[in-house]
């Protein structure tokens, strides 16, 4: 691979390739839509792996822009980077097909288990599988974050910032104020003399207040991913109308910052505090799903949307939390590549990029204590990470492999 420009960011002409490619983007995405267990940063090393280093449909340091760029506009970070690559490699069509195809498979599936739960009042949960799945998906995890470290860490300076975010992550400071502050401290540090000068201009104005957010976003995230069992269905507070369900997810996808990681926060306020259409265990039940099933964390809104408003429900608040995405990646993605011809900007994609890296580590490291807990998850994990390292695998089979291992093992306790 090289890492000159690539053509294909200008939208291509209605035609044979055209159609091709736009043939892949959908028969890729629909696959990952369909076997992305493990939230946005597995979906992002998915991604990395099959349009990278399988397909090479672009460069490392392509992607990494793709990505950080993703990460500073509002919306899901893994889904905006799906109808990002989907323009790079077709154009404004390829945009719409990448990103539906990613979509689509999650919330039908979410939609499937909304239904089971207003019907049947209870779901059976396969923890055997998702614990299995989770071990693997560490692993790819891991690969993803050496590969995209590698070409990220391009400087002593980025590895320091880098360190520097990853510390901020773990004291509790808001992502979105890590990669905005990042970005502007490593661009003056990089392109300015006095790094001090830029380090006390860019950050110290963030911190307080980040801490604060973050920390309350995070107490009630635990609290979502800690329920083990779905209990029964209870009656929606207050059934509003398929126009309000719509403005409401409207309004949560075009201001969402931090991707599935936040989104809690944004339900927990609006739909139970503001509104009283949810009850707690409806959310919590809601979030449980979404993390249970592939794709999207954001797929939540199908569900929410079906116990709120049935079929009607389900569809428009689908619709609604994701178009966003598509609005600010159309805006964005025609001119990022151009913005790297850029010094000062060059430098800032580069901070941010080193900041998402380090973002992600740490987000890997808090699901790692969770989910290899025992000397069998443990196992998988290993045996996950020494075949991506030995071998080409996608890690597609890893993860199926990793839940088939996790259903098996659990049959011998």
């Amino acid at each position: 691979m090289n890492d000159e420009p690539m053509p294909a960011v200008e939208p291509l002409p209605h035609g044979v390739g055209g159609r091709g490619r736009l043939r892949e983007l959908a028969a890729l995405f629909l696959k990952l839509g369909m076997i992305s267990f493990g939230g946005p940063a597995a979906h992002i090393a998915m991604m990395e792996a099959e349009v990278v280093g399988k397909r090479q449909w672009m460069t490392q340091q392509q992607f990494l822009d793709l990505l950080g760029a993703a990460n500073l506009i509002p919306g899901p970070t893994s889904t905006e980077t799906a109808i990002s690559v989907g323009f790079v490699r077709a154009g404004w069509s390829g945009l719409c097909v990448a990103g539906a195809s990613f979509i689509l498979p999650a919330a039908a599936i979410t939609g499937a288990f909304a239904w089971a739960y207003v019907r049947f009042g209870a779901l059976t949960q396969a923890v055997a599988v998702l614990a299995g799945v989770k071990a693997a998906v560490i692993a790819v995890i891991a690969i993803a974050i050496g590969r995209l470290g590698r070409t990220a860490v391009k400087t002593v300076s980025l590895a320091a910032l880098g360190g520097l975010a990853l510390a901020a992550f773990f004291l509790g400071v808001n992502p979105i104020a890590i990669l905005f502050g990042g970005g502007l401290l490593g661009m003056l540090a990089i392109r300015a003399s006095n790094f001090r000068a830029a380090a006390a201009l860019v950050f110290s104005p963030w911190f307080p207040q980040g801490i604060s957010r973050a920390a309350g976003a995070s107490a009630f995230w635990s609290r979502a991913l800690g329920v083990v069992a779905i209990g029964s269905v209870a009656t929606v507070v207050t059934r509003p109308s398929v126009y309000r369900i719509a403005l409401f997810f409207l309004k949560v996808g075009a201001v969402l910052y931090g991707g599935g990681y936040v989104l809690l926060a944004f339900l927990e306020q609006g739909l139970v505090q503001q509104h009283g259409w949810l009850t707690h265990q409806q959310l919590l039940d809601a979030v449980a799903i979404g993390q249970f099933t592939p794709g999207p964390v954001l797929s939540t809104a199908t569900f929410i949307g079906y116990i709120l408003g049935g079929v009607p429900g389900a569809a428009v608040a689908t619709v609604a939390i994701f178009l966003p995405s598509f609005f600010y990646v159309a805006l964005l993605a025609p001119v990022l590549f151009r913005l790297r011809q850029s010094p000062w900007m060059a430098a800032f994609l580069d901070s941010v990029n080193v900041c998402a890296v380090a973002l992600m580590s740490g987000v890997t490291f808090r699901l790692g204590t969770d989910a290899l807990q025992g000397w069998t998850m443990l196992g998988i994990a290993g045996v996950s990470l020494g075949v991506l390292l030995r071998w080409r695998v996608s890690p597609v089979w890893v993860v199926l492999a990793g839940g088939i291992a996790g259903l098996f093992l659990a049959a011998f306790r």
